[in-house]
């Protein structure tokens, strides 16, 4: 029992202040980094993402995440009707517009 007893005697001093602030700066050094390299700006683009398809109106002409591009011919909620010819319309989740072109970007590749 007294073996125990000179062990924790001779235990190590408890970590002072300075070397517990030591202690936390390498973790939040590694979480700013993460937050200004990774987070910060993927949140950024998802805001701009969101406003162009919030601004999307009729006769915007987009390219969509299938890699098609059209004119929008209406919008309905969360879906957007998108010619991709005269005679070819299809159905769309705004969502997945990840380009708005200038106008008459199409009318020039034809």
């Amino acid at each position: 029992m007294n073996l125990f007893i000179q062990a924790a005697h001779a235990a190590p001093e408890a970590a002072s202040g300075s070397a517990m602030i030591m202690q936390w700066i390498f973790p939040l050094a590694i979480f700013a980094i993460f937050y200004f390299l990774v987070i910060r700006p993927q949140s950024k683009r998802a805001k701009e993402h969101r406003n162009m398809v919030d601004s999307l109106t009729v006769g915007n002409e987009v390219i969509f995440a299938g890699g098609l591009m059209g004119k929008i011919k209406s919008i309905d909620g969360d879906y957007a009707v998108v010619a991709l010819n005269d005679r070819n319309d299809v159905m769309i989740q705004r969502a997945s517009v990840i380009s708005v072109l200038p106008n008459g970007t199409i009318d020039g590749l034809q």
